[in-house]
């Protein structure tokens, strides 16, 4: 305002409100912004508006911005009505969809109808208002609302208040498409279906006088079956058929479509892209409606021999095209592929799979710029437990802002699972690097918005910033890169301590929105025509939330304990209690116990959500790590040796003397952490990559399950290195008070030779395990992918699945080497055990 009163000028005025408006929105206290802030800035708008000050949209924009804040929606009306909602004339229609907004908002059915119906008339293929023309209708008819004896229905004018005037407008606005010589309008044609959709939802009769489902769709696939939308416009009205009239449907279509050229191996194809689309279509709806899964093996391997033969005839007609542009056939190579799929879940014949890659690269080889067929590759990779091809394939995929938060989970969910950690590390960057510029960027947008008078976006950019502040996947890749980074790290470059001071880790803190989660996953970023009862439900969301969400938590406070056990290690000694609390050692005690209370009710839950064995389909969300976890007893080892700190503590307090039984407990623990660590080692052991009847076959748990190995050992050496710095100076204090009672018994302490066994043991164990790993990277390269003769495929098609084989050797081979690399370094760290 002090700018304003320098310069009177609109601009710096409004600055000021809309300032009033941010408070409001960022207020914690709701009835602060709706008793304070807006009806304030309220009373500076309408001062503008008594003066006939207001000059600009924005400035329209934001007193209507206002009014709906304050939930003063007939206002708001009147101003879009009146003659300041004139000046709205950036965007097409802006005044009439806001009418419609507030009339659906104050539940005023009859001009909502009305509205509805006068702009379809003037536009019958903007689809926005058909919903809210059909909505109003079923409002009206719960009412029983009629219209006035004498003058009009409503301000908006005539209402169409029965089911038989909006059949009739329906109808007449299809009859003035078909009578047109240009192309016809979707618009009215897909109202039909919606209206005969939502008539039978209601039950009611009426909806026999729109026609047979059955002829209204093949009407439309005649008129519109050459446009790529035609599939996505009638997938979603397929429920309107009869299950007998499926197949009478699919082929009434096949009829209409024209295949004129013969091929070699007896098809037909089509002679044009306009014919090629057609046939596509039938195909994919023949999929949507559940005909191609109801095939058995044979009829299935026949279909996927008949789409490769149409998408490599209709190769030809891109011969031209550029090298950025997709192929008009690819959409059949995609179909081949999941009908591969199928056949691998049904049978776990996994050379369909093989077969499925070598399909994608053949696709990828042809149209480089497919994103689908780069994702579907990426998913199959990672379930074959081969990340080094994946990380290049979601860089081609050339990932764009928000799309790291909405896609990302599908590289970041195995980076760390897999064994590449220098790949993983570089996943994780792809992430973190656009969630910190996000603060940065989501300021400048605000700031140019302010600028420009573009008020209505500084909200959305808030709700933006805030969206990703608190998503899911931000929280969860930033826990596993710093847990990442601890296992490469920690111990090997710096102290665990140094560590978690460089990542400015705190204990106390947890720094996660728990109650303000944003799931903001895209689970549909697969093209997939599936039929409902096999896509992803709602119920499948819910719980993929439910169940990513416990294992960020267990994650969490792995790390968290972990920076508490680096913190005990500079903790003064507790002997005197007084000078602890002090320290405020008696407080990290509470919050370790804390820490552990929630790491064990975490793993409760976490066994409840795994006994239910959950299912995804494999073009939903990936399952996360917490089953196999649980299943080799990772995370059970993990939580024991976090246990054990306290016992640590205790003996740190209570000294060697007098403490007999709490080191024998001690000595158990170590023991069963020994017992813990070798049967999760032998979850490990077995094959990577075998070969069977010239097939080869892939074991990608047995890797994962040795990551989990990686991990639990690293966390029980940090636990054995904290152990060492309390027992040493225990150690040399028992010594000093025996030399001065001269006492000659030279028997160590119960828990010094405890100690000294699980040293051992843990180097044993990192020998069995490099063992056990350089025996893989020998039998993984024995293996002569090259000399694979793959009979009954075509050269071309050999090839594309010998290089995906050769992939998936290579990325087994990098993985063991980065493992065995690792583990080296940390048998090296075990010589710093001794006491």
């Amino acid at each position: 305002m002090a700018l304003y009163k320098i310069v009177p000028k609109n601009p710096y005025y409004f600055w000021s409100v809309m300032s009033l408006v941010m408070q409001a929105i960022s207020a914690q206290d709701e009835k602060l912004a709706q008793t304070m802030f807006l009806p304030l800035a309220e009373r500076m708008v309408e001062k503008m508006v008594k003066e006939e000050k207001i000059e600009a949209e924005a400035e329209v924009q934001l007193y209507f911005m206002i009014l709906q804040r304050l939930g003063k929606c007939v206002e708001a009306l009147e101003v879009i009505r009146g003659p300041l909602g004139e000046k709205l004339t950036s965007e097409l229609q802006s005044r009439e969809t806001k009418c419609m907004m507030l009339y659906q908002r104050l539940q005023q059915w009859p001009e909502c109808n009305a509205l509805a119906h006068k702009l379809l008339l003037k536009n019958p293929d903007d689809w926005q208002f058909y919903p809210a023309y059909f909505d109003s209708l079923f409002h009206l008819i719960d009412q029983t609302w009629s219209p006035p004896e004498e003058g009009e229905h409503c301000s908006e004018g005539a209402v169409h208040h029965t089911v038989a005037e909006v059949v009739r407008f329906v109808e007449q606005r299809i009859k003035g498409e078909d009578g047109k010589d240009s192309r016809s309008l979707r618009g009215p044609y897909l109202a039909r279906l919606e209206l005969m959709h939502r008539l039978r939802e209601r039950g009611c009769p009426e909806e026999s006088q729109l026609g047979d489902p059955l002829e209204l769709m093949v009407q439309f696939f005649g008129k519109f079956g050459d446009k790529p939308c035609c599939i996505t416009d009638l997938q979603i009205y397929l429920h309107l058929l009869s299950s007998e009239h499926r197949v009478q449907f699919i082929n009434r279509l096949s009829e209409a479509v024209p295949l004129r050229e013969q091929g070699e191996e007896g098809f037909t194809f089509p002679e044009d892209t306009k014919a090629l689309q057609r046939h596509l279509c039938v195909c994919q709806l023949s999929r949507a409606l559940g005909l191609q899964h109801s095939l058995d093996v044979d009829g299935k391997l026949r279909l996927i021999t008949e789409l490769k033969a149409h998408y490599r005839h209709g190769l030809k007609f891109g011969k031209n095209a550029l090298k950025t542009e997709l192929q008009f056939s690819d959409m059949y190579c995609l179909m081949a592929a999941h009908v591969y799929i199928d056949l691998w879940k049904e049978t776990g014949d996994e050379n369909m799979v093989w077969q499925c890659l070598g399909m994608l690269q053949e696709g990828l080889s042809n149209s480089s710029s497919n994103a689908q067929f780069k994702l579907l590759l990426l998913l199959l990779f990672c379930h074959l437990g081969a990340f080094e091809p994946v990380v290049d394939l979601y860089s081609s995929l050339d990932a764009k802002h928000v799309q790291h938060d909405t896609i990302g989970f599908l590289l970041t969910r195995y980076a760390g699972s897999l064994g590449q950690f220098a790949a993983a590390s570089q996943s994780c960057n792809f992430s973190l690097r656009f969630f910190h510029s996000n603060q940065k960027d989501t300021s400048e947008y605000i700031i140019q918005a302010y600028k420009y008078g573009a008020f209505e976006k500084i909200p959305e950019f808030i709700a933006l910033r805030n969206r990703l502040n608190q998503s899911l996947h931000f929280a969860q890749v930033r826990t596993e890169r710093m847990l990442l980074d601890l296992f490469l790290e920690a111990d090997i470059v710096l102290s665990l301590e140094e560590s978690v001071k460089a990542m400015s880790l705190s204990a106390e803190e947890d720094d996660i929105p728990w109650d303000n989660m944003r799931d903001n996953r895209d689970l549909t970023v697969f093209t997939s025509w599936d039929p409902k009862e096999r896509k992803l439900t709602d119920e499948h969301r819910r719980r993929s939330v439910e169940e990513e969400s416990v294992w960020l938590r267990y994650r969490s406070l792995t790390l968290r304990l972990l920076a508490h056990l680096a913190g005990l290690a500079h903790a003064p000694s507790q002997k005197n209690s007084e000078i602890a609390t002090e320290n405020g050692v008696s407080d990290k005690s509470s919050i370790l116990s804390s820490l552990l209370s929630q790491l064990n009710q975490t793993l409760q839950t976490a066994a409840q959500l795994a006994e239910k064995h959950i299912q995804y389909p494999l073009l939903g969300p990936p399952s996360t790590r917490l089953a196999p976890a649980l299943s080799n007893g990772s995370c059970q080892c993990q939580a024991a040796a976090l246990q054990l700190s306290v016992n640590l503590q205790e003996l740190e307090t209570v000294g060697l003397d007098e403490s007999l039984e709490l080191q024998t407990q001690i000595c158990n623990s170590f023991k069963s952490l020994v017992v813990q660590l070798q049967e999760i080692l032998n979850k490990c052991k077995g094959d990577l990559l075998e070969m069977k009847d010239s097939t080869l076959k892939t074991w990608p748990s047995l890797l994962e399950n040795l990551i989990f190995f990686v991990e639990t050992v690293c966390i029980v050496l940090w636990m054995a290195s904290y152990c060492a710095k309390i027992l040493r100076p225990l150690k040399t204090s028992l010594q000093k008070k025996k030399k001065k009672k001269k006492d000659t018994n030279t028997a160590q302490p119960l828990v010094v030779c405890g100690f000294q066994e699980l040293s051992g043991s843990l180097q044993d164990l990192l020998t069995e395990a490099l063992e056990h790993i350089k025996g893989q990277e020998t039998g993984i390269t024995a293996l002569k992918l090259a000399s694979l003769t793959l009979e009954g495929y075509k050269q071309d098609e050999a090839s594309f699945m010998k290089d995906a084989m050769d992939k998936v050797q290579s990325s087994y081979l990098r993985s063991l080497q980065e493992v065995g690399d690792l583990l080296k370094k940390r048998a090296e760290t075990i010589k710093s055990l001794k006491i």
